[in-house]
């Protein structure tokens, strides 16, 4: 008995953690999902809007036919029941309804298609874009590279802010922000007003690139380029996710789109050069111990953490790092070939958009951190070195 007793405590207790966990405060995220959200998001750009109107619009056709129909049947099922005396009419086909039932569905299906086609058409009409991006969809991230207009040039990955990520982990939400597990460290910044091209690819598996209030969803597809465009009509924060199940870590693949006006996006543009430059390292410095661990630390805990964990022991079919047999070896070559290249066909992403000094960095910290204490150093020129093989 003083052990059933225990294990219903401990279970009341855990049910308790378990119900102050979901009942913290759920509030709507702007430009995001919203608490007990029965429509669409709000739209914010045209084809969003053009969307909303298809929907209702053919809904309502739909929930008219649908009352009409079953209207004169369950009429007609009641008024000429048998326990009325009702008897069944001998009678064959009618030209007359057999026509209107032909030519009024067809003009039903004119009215649906042609404001059908003509939005279908406008979505996928990427010509002259002011801005286009290529997005590209990693195991969990997105990665953000401007090819075209202003920012032409700069490129980065965005990945869920750690801490959320933690307090998933642990389970316990009770102090869960608004944007809880939507927060990221860098979001895709735009301008109002500016028709925004994107391009979608992947690098492992398929992903998909959806961001409800811009009415943009489009698949992202290793090997395969596809695109589609938005143009924000209102500044702030808007918000997506990977629409396509992507494997164990989908749920922490967000989207984050930021809408500023032109003057802040220039001003963004010029932070984003000055950074990018800061980052340019001369490959050929010799890099001491200590400060090469810090700065592999932070590349670690932004890109590497959230599959092979902050303890680096890895979790399933991920490999840990900590005694790994790669990652001791005195010859880095091989780390550094899975770094670059990827490894077990793309379940280990190839992570060669990182600068050579992230690479050296991170290479650097696996080698030491944890139990590995190797004391070995993994210097820039030997990433260039391997890059150009």
């Amino acid at each position: 008995m003083k052990s059933i007793s225990s294990k219903l405590k401990a279970f009341v207790a855990m049910a308790g953690t378990g119900m102050g966990a979901a009942a913290h405060a759920v509030q709507d995220l702007p430009g995001g999902p919203a608490v007990n959200q029965l429509n669409l998001h709000p739209a914010v750009t045209r084809i969003a809007q053009e969307q909303q109107y298809l929907h209702w619009m053919m809904l309502g056709i739909c929930t008219a036919i649908f009352v009409g129909v079953f209207g004169v049947m369950f009429y007609s099922i009641w008024k000429h029941r048998k326990s009325r005396g009702a008897k069944a009419a001998n009678f064959h086909e009618s030209v007359t309804v057999e026509v209107i039932w032909t030519i009024v569905p067809f003009l039903i299906v004119i009215v649906i298609a042609l404001p059908a086609t003509k939005v279908l058409v406008a979505q996928k009409d990427t010509t002259n874009a002011d801005l286009t991006i290529k997005v590209t969809g990693y195991q969990w991230k997105w990665g953000y590279d401007y090819i075209n207009g202003e920012g032409e040039g700069l490129g980065f990955v965005s990945t869920l802010d750690s801490s959320h990520r933690a307090m998933s982990d642990s389970g316990d939400v009770r102090n869960a922000p608004v944007d809880y597990l939507f927060k990221v460290d860098n979001p895709m910044v735009v301008p109002v007003g500016k028709k925004v091209r994107v391009i979608t690819t992947a690098n492992d598996v398929i992903h998909s690139f959806m961001v409800p209030a811009f009415g943009i969803k489009q698949d992202a597809i290793p090997g395969f380029v596809r695109d589609t465009w938005f143009r924000a009509e209102k500044v702030g924060d808007y918000y997506g996710q990977c629409a396509e199940l992507c494997g164990k870590e989908h749920a922490y693949m967000p989207i984050h789109v930021k809408v500023v006006n032109s003057a802040e996006y220039t001003q963004w543009v010029e932070g984003q050069r000055k950074l990018a430059a800061a980052k340019l390292d001369d490959p050929t410095r010799v890099w001491e111990l200590a400060p090469l661990l810090a700065r592999g630390e932070k590349v670690y805990a932004a890109n590497c953490a959230a599959c092979h964990q902050a303890n680096g022991k890895g979790a399933g079919p991920i490999k840990p790092l900590d005694g790994s047999a790669v990652v001791l070896n005195t010859d880095h070559a091989q780390q550094i070939r899975i770094l670059l290249q990827g490894a077990a066909n793309g379940a280990m992403p190839s992570w060669k958009q990182l600068s050579d000094t992230d690479l050296a960095a991170v290479a650097s910290y696996t080698k030491n951190a944890w139990s590995n204490k190797t004391g070995q150093l993994v210097q820039p020129s030997e990433i260039v070195a391997e890059r150009s093989k």
